[in-house]
């Protein structure tokens, strides 16, 4: 996901403290285009709003990262939110959203986003989601329902990044076996190859063997001829020694 001022921002964090820090918060949580917040939320400056009068910005700061619209309603004593920082703040729910499902239905996501109409949730997922390019898919206005092709990763959870390397591992664990039966089945392929011509060669051999015992009958006639051209030859080779 885009990280539009991050960098500034967090030189900025290395020498605001208390309600210095607190603005840079705000500006963050305000400033177009940025969507990533983990950085930030690392400063040591910031971290140390933790337990201070200014607590309630670090655990909005700390929302912006990994929280949902939802989260924050049923949240107490956080701060009031402008419009630019709800914007963002259901910009990222739709994120999380679209993480977890590619399919997402209309009803699902005016109840998340507490949006009065299908109009303004259509206005807010192609305005502010997909030129954006935070998200990307296509409106099903017959199914009521948004499909998701892409969406931008958000802040890794606490704990998040083991889950994510066990799934990483499974995967290459799941990979390698599907490799090594490849691997089997091929082998299997070619012996059969290699038996079916060995069999093939055999039954050539045996035609060819049996061919050689095999002596012309006389008193065969062959559609083509052949035979009783034989047979004629035959008799006048009989009739000769006479």
């Amino acid at each position: 996901m885009t990280d539009t001022g991050l960098e500034e921002l967090c030189i900025m964090a290395k020498t605001v403290k208390g309600r210095a820090a607190v603005q840079l918060i705000a500006d963050a949580t305000t400033r177009p285009g940025l969507f990533a917040f983990g950085e930030l939320l690392d400063m040591p400056n910031i971290q140390a709003l933790q337990g201070t009068e200014h607590a309630p910005y670090f655990e909005l700061l700390r929302l912006f990262c990994h929280g949902t619209w939802a989260d924050y309603k049923a949240s107490v004593g956080l701060p009031p939110l402008d419009p630019q920082q709800t914007l963002k703040l259901k910009q990222l729910t739709i994120v999380s959203l679209s993480e977890n499902a590619k399919i997402l239905p209309y009803d699902v996501l005016i109840t998340q986003l507490d949006v009065s109409n299908v109009r303004e949730l259509e206005d807010l997922l192609i305005n502010d989601c997909m030129y954006t390019g935070i998200v990307r898919g296509k409106l099903d206005q017959r199914q009521r329902c948004f499909e998701v092709h892409y969406a931008a990763g958000r802040d890794i959870r606490p704990g998040q990044l083991d889950s994510m390397l066990k799934v990483l591992n499974d995967w290459v664990k799941t990979s390698e076996e599907l490799m090594q039966n490849v691997e089997q089945k091929v082998m299997w392929a070619g012996n059969m190859v290699e038996e079916h011509n060995e069999r093939k060669k055999q039954i050539e051999a045996q035609i060819e063997e049996t061919k050689k015992t095999i002596k012309p009958d006389p008193e065969f006639r062959d559609p083509s001829g052949d035979a009783e051209k034989f047979f004629f030859k035959a008799k006048e080779t009989n009739a000769d020694g006479c």
